[in-house]
């Protein structure tokens, strides 16, 4: 989460109360973040330095920006690297296969938005 949550405060009991009905919420949860999505997919198409991914996204702060590639490497969905032949050290980011994974997901909910729902409901009601 982007930050801590109260554990008395009523948005902490709604979150334990919507992660007990269903587990796709906390996942929702995990990959909603500001700019989560959007850097791994920056990192999927190439972008693999700090300093690349800040440029493609300028609005975007240094603290934000290593927050969440921390957190991107903790879930397991982006590998870091240090290079310690270039000076300074230099760190390369790459997506992982279960980073692969997500954003196959990703992209199918994006096509599944797309849709032309009013053209698929007259097919649905027409069997």
């Amino acid at each position: 989460m982007a930050s801590k949550v109260k554990g008395s405060s009523t948005n902490a009991h709604n979150l334990k109360a919507l992660a007990s009905y269903c587990d796709v919420n906390e996942t929702l949860l995990n990959i909603s973040q500001r700019w989560k999505v959007q850097i791994l997919h920056s990192i999927f198409t190439g972008l693999q330095h700090f300093s690349q991914l800040k440029k493609a996204h300028p609005s975007l702060s240094d603290q934000v920006l290593g927050k969440r590639l921390g957190e991107l490497v903790a879930q397991g969905l982006v590998n870091k690297t240090c290079i310690s032949t270039t000076t300074p050290v230099q760190t390369e980011y790459s997506i992982t296969c279960k980073g692969k994974g997500l954003l196959t997901v990703i992209f199918e909910l994006q096509a599944w938005s797309k849709k032309d729902w009013a053209a698929q409901q007259l097919q649905c009601s027409s069997l």
